[in-house]
């Protein structure tokens, strides 16, 4: 073999049939896409290659990124890329607010990528995302889904608590032995902090955390990560297949089927979780709406509560 000589490309696991879905085509999808092209809003859809796109966007449901599309992290997992972001959008609280109007939007997901380069890692934004929603449609709950801080969280907790989004999401993601893979820049105890602290500060605002399967873990790790939750007192656990981007991205271990996520779901309900979301095609927004619902009926019932 010569320098001339061409390199095989990589090639890539094949997906087993229940991890497959049609490529978006209908009309809905093409609104959505059109909506948040005229409000110059980035998606996660989009920018993480989510494959319940075309599911959701059809029935106009989106998450919106807010801080731009480039991180300041390049993590094994995400498609999302990396660089020198741009400079905040000052506009972007209220265009997000306006297209959660226009989309006539029940329940609304924020996430962002990383900005380690903003002195509080991004938070003021969500806080602006928050109240301008807040101001142009009071009736629609906020779950926002946020990055860890770093070195930054416990003041940027404070100022995004105080805003009262209804579900602080922020994804473990994997197992700790996995971090320095997988997810280099952060750490596993410093996330599960970020999540109790907010609950310590708030206890009405439902907290959230996601992991993906398939990228090497083990069993009983996965059970640990479930405990570690609960003594974080995190009320709502979603668990997804992890699918490889592109080529340069961390391999799939294991395509794990659907019976192995039930039986990890039957698990976590029986450790006390409010509400468990676990298949192979589940993302932390994935059906959003309806799952907070779900939480606050979980929640009442376990208090007595009654809704007139």
């Amino acid at each position: 073999m010569n320098d001339m000589t061409p390199m095989a490309a990589p090639v890539r696991a094949r997906k087993p049939d229940w991890i497959r879905v049609k490529a978006p085509t209908s009309a809905g999808f093409a609104k959505t896409r059109e909506l948040m092209r005229s409000k110059s809003l980035t998606t996660v859809c989009e920018e993480a290659a989510c494959p319940n796109i075309g599911e959701c966007w059809s029935k106009k449901h989106a998450t919106v990124m807010i801080l731009g599309d480039t991180c300041t992290r390049a993590c094994a997992f995400c498609n999302v890329k990396t660089g020198m972001p741009r400079a905040v959008d000052r506009m972007e609280p209220q265009n997000v607010a306006d297209a959660a109007a226009q989309m006539g939007l029940n329940h609304i997901v924020i996430t962002s990528v990383d900005r380690d380069d903003l002195p509080d890692g991004g938070a003021s934004q969500f806080v602006k995302v928050i109240q301008a929603i807040r101001a142009s449609n009071p009736t629609t709950t906020i779950e926002i889904l946020t990055p860890d801080f770093r070195n930054k969280a416990q003041a940027a907790i404070e100022s995004i608590v105080e805003a009262r989004p209804d579900v602080y999401n922020h994804n473990l993601e994997t197992v700790p032995r996995l971090y320095p893979t997988i997810r280099p820049g952060a750490r596993y105890y410093a996330s599960l902090r970020l999540l109790e602290s907010v609950k310590k500060h708030d206890p009405s605002i439902f907290t959230k955390s996601g992991v993906m399967l398939g990228l090497g873990e083990e069993r009983l790790e996965i059970h640990q990560v479930m405990d570690d939750m609960r003594c974080a007192d995190i009320d709502f656990l979603t668990m997804g297949q992890y699918l490889q981007p592109t080529p340069r991205h961390a391999k799939v271990a294991e395509f794990v089927p659907p019976k192995a996520f039930d039986a990890y779901a039957s698990i976590a309900r029986a450790k006390g979780f409010l509400l468990v979301a676990s298949s192979p095609l589940t993302r932390s927004s994935y059906h959003a709406g309806d799952d907070f619902e779900k939480l606050r009926a979980n929640r009442d019932a376990k208090l007595g509560v009654v809704r007139i």
